[in-house]
């Protein structure tokens, strides 16, 4: 029989006979591959193990603990929870369900207008299990466009779906359903088919390490004028202890979600009268917020940026000068149409800061001009879209700008990545994940030359760091490549903070110029950096990460002193005052209420040291101090040693930030 050569990931090469699959190729290499393997990869394309092999095709074989191994388990797992709900519920219809991080979903719209509980996942759980026990081969099969309408006749979703890919009209919500004129089809049984371009596991009884976590409705399209649906989300994983690590870290990020933290420790919140997507932050929040904006300022100015201050709302001009209105205009609020033109609140502070670049002239001595800015912008999301501090309309960006010469444009991006990187280090985040986005050719402006020159001059900035970065091909603006920094958090999330970002086309916009040493104008090179990014989100990001337990130098209250008694208050205030006098944070928390209940609540306040007097203290100049996570309290400790002791650690840590302690 005639024989195909294949070559493996490595480089190697096995021989089998023409029409051999790649599950016949991951026998041939070991049984325990063959048990594992999932799909094949061939020449670049994913396929079910039973498509027949090319000769000559290099075959990647995936097995479960991979990335393309877990983004198949939770498609297919999708696929079974559809099977369960339209066998549980009668005249239920199905929409989509693809994977996504760490899961899948699947939308439904249930007969009579009926919805889900919470209570309905434990039966749909328990239908899936009995179909994943009777590992349920899924079988594909295709039909011309026709016969796929009529097979989809009851479910007018899938209908749509086929409608619009027939059509031209596909978009890419509905990318992974169907594919041309010919449209692919899996089927478990004779009673459940789903629409699909796979590929999918061989049968369900791959499938089993999943949790169905919770119900939510979501529109058709995601567009608020269609039919709200109802949404199953779930987790799927490899093994049980990848789900059990990963249910583990969902109850974590749950107890640290800085909403509830933010609650819990009075630090700011988001009242319905004021709107959606805004907040309001209270004393002890603002307390934290100025400690990081004061950090910020002084390293800036440290770094040699110089301080500038523009309006929160501009003429619509500007932004048609700066291309907000052509590329942005959906994520901007409303015009406000004033006697003399018409105004939109600012989106972003670049077009402002080129203003101030193209205040007269300028030589090529002033460079690089860096401008720094706690500038507020305001952005429309959609209210779907908003989560607490993370996802907000109204937020201050660390916003920089820097002005440069190609010359100067490597170094310059070189001190950029030790600067931020020093500054997230000093709110301990040790973990970063650095990625560098290039050209789409066919999407960017600018020569290939200045493309190539900044994009190097990124390269070599990271690789003078020696940091292992990824490469995103093609990931770039329009307007210039970029760094982004992600940061990872105490639990293993990954939180994209920083960004360094080159544009080429704002100065062109603008049409910035600036003197040469040989008297020529040349247009200087615009380098965008947000730093903490939006000072809302860091903060968010910063409080989960923490846990709410800020270090002491930037925890809003450093020490509560609690009387045990209202006959100890004089002397509790006197210990406060002594400690406000080393600029120590210090709150007296009085004897309205009993002593137990009032520790519980100031440990909920994430309170570095707790302080406790009674009687004995009063008579011995002495408090009993409660340290944060301790397993005990300390007992009649003399104030002066504990305030020394407290000022120094306080003063340590500002000294190793880089920061003073205010007058």
């Amino acid at each position: 029989m005639p024989e195909i050569s294949l070559t493996l990931p490595d480089g190697s090469q096995r021989t089998l006979e023409e029409g051999a699959t790649t599950a016949d190729l991951a026998l041939d290499i070991g049984k325990r591959l063959a048990k594992d393997a999932l799909i094949g990869v061939v020449d670049g394309v994913e396929l079910d193990l039973d498509v027949a092999l090319p000769d000559g095709a290099t075959v990647e074989i995936v097995v479960p603990d991979s990335d393309r191994g877990l983004h198949t388990i939770r498609h297919s797992t999708a696929h079974v929870l559809a099977q369960a709900v339209l066998e549980l519920w009668p005249g239920a219809t199905f929409a989509i369900g693809p994977p996504i991080e760490n899961g899948f979903y699947y939308d439904f719209e249930l007969p009579d207008g009926a919805t889900f509980s919470d209570e309905d996942l434990a039966q749909i759980d328990a239908k899936m299990r009995e179909i994943i026990k009777a590992r349920q081969p899924f079988v594909r099969s295709e039909l011309p466009a026709g016969a796929a309408l009529e097979l989809m006749a009851d479910h007018q979703y899938k209908r749509a779906i086929i409608e619009a890919v027939t059509t031209g009209g596909q978009d890419s919500e509905l990318a992974g359903e169907a594919d041309g004129d010919i449209i692919s089809f899996y089927r478990n049984t004779d009673a459940f088919v789903d629409m699909c371009v796979g590929p999918h596991v061989p049968h369900t009884g791959h499938l089993g390490q999943f949790k169905l976590m919770r119900v939510a409705g979501a529109y058709w399209r995601g567009d608020e004028k269609n039919q709200m649906l109802q949404r199953i989300y779930g987790t799927a994983w490899a093994d049980k202890k990848q789900l059990a690590t990963h249910l583990h870290n969902l109850e974590e990020a749950a107890k640290r979600d800085h909403r509830k933290l933010a609650n819990d420790m009075d630090l700011l919140s988001f009242p319905s009268t004021l709107g959606g997507g805004l907040a309001v932050w209270h004393p002890k929040g603002a307390a934290v917020r100025k400690l990081i904006e004061d950090y910020s300022r002084e390293r800036h100015e440290q770094g040699g940026y110089e301080f500038v201050y523009t309006p929160n709302l501009a003429n619509g001009k500007l932004f048609e000068t700066s291309g907000h209105l052509d590329f942005y205009a959906d994520g901007m609020y409303p015009p406000m149409e004033m006697d003399n033109g018409t105004y939109y609140p600012k989106p972003m502070n670049c077009p402002m800061h080129c203003l101030i670049f193209d205040r007269g002239q300028r030589s090529y001595r002033e460079l690089p001009l860096r401008l720094f800015e706690l500038g507020t912008v305001y952005r429309y999301e959609r209210a779907g879209t908003l989560h607490g501090l993370m996802r907000i309309r109204g937020f201050t960006q660390d916003d920089s700008h820097i002005y440069c010469t190609e010359d100067q444009l490597a170094d310059e991006v070189a001190s950029l990545l030790d600067f931020v990187i020093s500054v997230l280090k000093a709110f301990g985040f040790e973990e970063f994940v650095f990625n560098l986005s290039t050209r789409d050719p066919e999407k960017s402006v600018g020569t290939d030359d200045i493309w190539e020159l900044a994009t190097e001059a990124l390269r070599s900035a990271l690789d003078r760091h020696g940091l292992e970065y990824g490469v995103k091909e093609g990931d770039a603006a329009f307007y210039g490549p970029k760094i982004d920094v992600d940061v990872k958090d105490a639990i293993g999330r990954s939180w994209q903070l920083s960004t360094i970002q080159a544009d080429f086309n704002l100065p062109d916009r603008f049409e910035l110029e600036y003197v040469d040493d040989d008297g020529g104008r040349k247009r200087p090179i615009m380098l965008h950096r947000a730093l903490l990014g939006s000072i809302e989100r860091f903060f968010g990001v910063l409080l989960e990460h923490l846990a709410g337990n800020f270090p002491v130098w930037l925890a809003p209250t450093q020490v509560s002193v609690l009387p045990v008694a209202a006959s100890h208050e004089a002397y509790a205030h006197e210990v406060a005052d002594r400690l406000r006098a080393g600029s120590l944070r210090t709150e007296v928390v009085e004897a309205n209420d009993p002593l137990g209940k009032r520790i519980r609540n100031t440990k909920m306040q994430k309170v570095p040291y707790i302080l406790v007097v009674g009687d004995d203290d009063v008579a011995n100049n002495t408090v009993g101090v409660n340290v944060r996570g301790a397993d005990s309290p300390e007992r009649d400790v003399a104030v002066e040693l504990f305030m020394a002791r407290v000022v120094r650690e306080n003063e340590e840590r500002l000294a190793e930030v880089g920061t003073e302690l205010p007058a």
